[in-house]
């Protein structure tokens, strides 16, 4: 299969792209800068340029293509409803291209607001107020009716693995400037987790297998309490690990302050019934016993 992957270059793509030339699948990438196109080039991939605002540049690859995988999305919190919309157009474009065709369409979305007070499942449906890819997850879903193999794969708050500069390399950060690994309350809010290298593989089975119209959850890990996650940075970082009031958070955490409170615990017992899938790789606790998460004294979000 002829698969065009945007985010290719990213801390997800980087897992897919080997993962799918391995299973024999050919790899087309979308690249906006030099940087992204030679890693992909070194990777195996070919190379697509153009980014998620140009709309001809993302028509033409997917028109190309015999499947798709999104994966790319602009992390700039200070303008995360400007990054939706653009996340939107561009799965609507993507879309587009595909209809009547039965090609497959997997987008990437996340598990984060989809319930309160239980883990998540894969039968609840996404809200729009949720989150910045919920609206596009639902045109997605909703691609399904336009003959579209589509399909939405929810991402846990942690995808961890080295070379992460996600959620957790921020509050690792925030502890090192703080001088205290905190979380928020009394830190028994969950988040769940998957290795990267399990989330790509269930990226490929479900290019390959997800039935049109599916939801699935790349949870390894169900429910970590944050406290849990907190105490491991804190001895490897040396510091006390110690309880944020709610109403200091945002001033102490900043932005990851919005993150660190809910309660994201998921399962995903319905994905791997249907697609067989079975993550093999050590828990995130077990990532940060590593040690390749302390090594950097500061970490920056980028975009692929």
């Amino acid at each position: 299969m002829r698969v065009f992957v945007t985010g290719a270059s990213g801390f997800i793509g980087s897992a897919v792209v080997p993962e799918l030339l391995g299973a024999g699948h050919q790899v087309v990438g979308l690249a906006r800068s030099d940087a992204a196109a030679d890693a992909l080039t070194h990777a195996g991939a070919e190379v697509h340029r153009g980014e998620l605002t140009d709309l001809d540049s993302l028509r033409a690859g997917a028109a190309a293509a015999d499947g798709i995988i999104h994966l790319a999305f602009i992390h700039d919190f200070s303008q995360f409803r400007e990054a939706a919309r653009t996340d939107l157009c561009a799965v609507e474009t993507l879309g587009a291209a595909l209809e009547g065709s039965g090609r497959p369409l997997v987008i990437a979305s996340g598990t984060l607001g989809i319930s309160e007070g239980r883990p998540a499942t894969e039968r609840d449906a996404p809200d729009p107020t949720t989150g910045p890819r919920a609206a596009a997850a639902q045109t997605t879903l909703a691609l399904a009716a336009q003959g579209v193999r589509s399909s939405v794969l929810r991402l846990p708050p942690s995808v961890h693995g080295e070379g992460d500069h996600g959620l957790v390399a921020s509050l690792i950060a925030t502890a090192r400037e703080k001088g205290v690994s905190g979380y928020i309350g009394g830190g028994s809010n969950q988040w769940s987790a998957a290795h990267r290298s399990d989330v790509a593989r269930l990226f490929r089975l479900a290019l390959e297998g997800a039935p049109a119209g599916s939801v699935l959850h790349g949870v390894a890990e169900q429910g970590i309490p944050v406290r849990t996650i907190a105490e491991a940075i804190g001895r490897h970082l040396d510091l006390p690990a110690l309880p944020v009031s709610p109403e200091y958070a945002e001033r102490h955490f900043g932005w990851l302050g919005a993150f660190l409170g809910a309660d994201a615990a998921a399962s995903s017992a319905l994905t791997r019934e249907l697609l067989g899938w079975r993550p093999t790789h050590h828990g995130l606790i077990a990532d940060l016993e590593q040690g390749h998460y302390f090594r950097d004294a500061t970490r920056r979000s980028t975009v692929a």
